[in-house]
């Protein structure tokens, strides 16, 4: 049965254990932590679907690695097209990773979201990061104001939008805990849903966050050399969602680079004996349709 995009938003919401009514109080506690993985393309969503995963997001860098291009390098209607066919993959509710919001004033930040429902996902982020090596870090001021505008746009929507407000400090070379935190609590009052700070240095830190802002539901990243903590470990500190961001995209990509360095440079093709079989892969993908007259 294919779900609506309100029957999305509600099961998306509850894994969170976030209010079916955007706004609304928030409980604390509850058990665990889930997995939100990112495809990067509407395979690897068919994929993730298949092994059981309950929600998907979508990854900036992993979307514009299969273009050729760095992080930051992708327009917005090439991403809004890129959600709608994440969105068309699989049943699954998804969020995306709208990065800033594609410009700087907070009117565009609420155009985006809007623009960005309307491709079916039910959940997307807005970050402080302003792409300006200069100035990495929107001022807090303006970064608040971001966040409110996205609240507001989502509030309007005709099913509960789930929000997320990043707040990019350690990725930026800022290691400021202390405003990490304040800027997190700032968007938590402006009406953010869920809370993250990609590239915190230690389990202590994502502990010392997700105090701080209960019981806003947090998302940490386990992408980072030295930093793969576990569900177990994650959910211990306090963490609600766990996102991979562009890390599987990676992976793949990875074993793509490893097998080309073979063959160009030893001229073996050992990796073949480690392949996924053709069989296994097409499980996971939608079936050709039947053309009319053929049986």
């Amino acid at each position: 049965m294919i779900s609506t995009e309100s029957q999305k938003a509600v099961r998306f919401r509850a894994l969170h254990r976030l209010p079916a009514t955007a706004g609304a109080p928030i409980e604390a506690g509850g058990p665990g932590a889930f997995i939100i993985p990112n495809p990067w393309d509407g395979g690897s969503a068919r994929i993730l679907a298949g092994l059981g995963f309950q929600a998907l997001a979508t990854t900036s860098a992993g979307f514009a690695f299969s273009l050729g291009r760095r992080d930051g390098m992708v327009t917005r209607d090439e991403v809004l097209a890129h959600c709608r066919a994440i969105v068309e993959a699989t049943d699954l509710p998804v969020s995306a990773d709208l990065e800033k919001c594609f410009g700087d004033d907070p009117g565009t930040v609420a155009e985006t979201i809007r623009l960005a429902a309307a491709t079916g996902i039910v959940g997307g982020s807005v970050e402080d990061a302003s792409g300006d090596d200069r100035h990495p870090i929107y001022d807090s001021t303006l970064a608040v104001e971001r966040v409110a505008a996205a609240v507001e746009a989502a509030r309007a929507l005709p099913f509960p939008f789930t929000l997320t407000a990043r707040a990019e400090n350690f990725l930026h070379g800022r290691h400021d805990l202390d405003d990490t935190v304040c800027r997190l609590q700032a968007f938590a009052a402006a009406g953010a849903d869920v809370l993250y700070a990609p590239g915190l240095p230690s389990l202590e830190a994502i502990k010392s966050v997700c105090a701080a802002v209960a019981p806003q539901p947090v998302n940490a990243l386990p992408g980072i050399k030295g930093l793969a903590f576990s569900v177990a470990e994650l959910e211990a500190a306090g963490v609600r969602r766990i996102s991979l961001g562009s890390v599987l995209s990676r992976v793949a990509l990875g074993g793509l680079l490893a097998a080309a360095r073979e063959m160009r440079e030893k001229g073996t093709f050992t990796f073949v004996d480690q392949t996924t079989s053709m069989a296994e892969l097409g499980g996971f993908m939608i079936a050709p349709r039947k053309q009319p007259g053929i049986a």
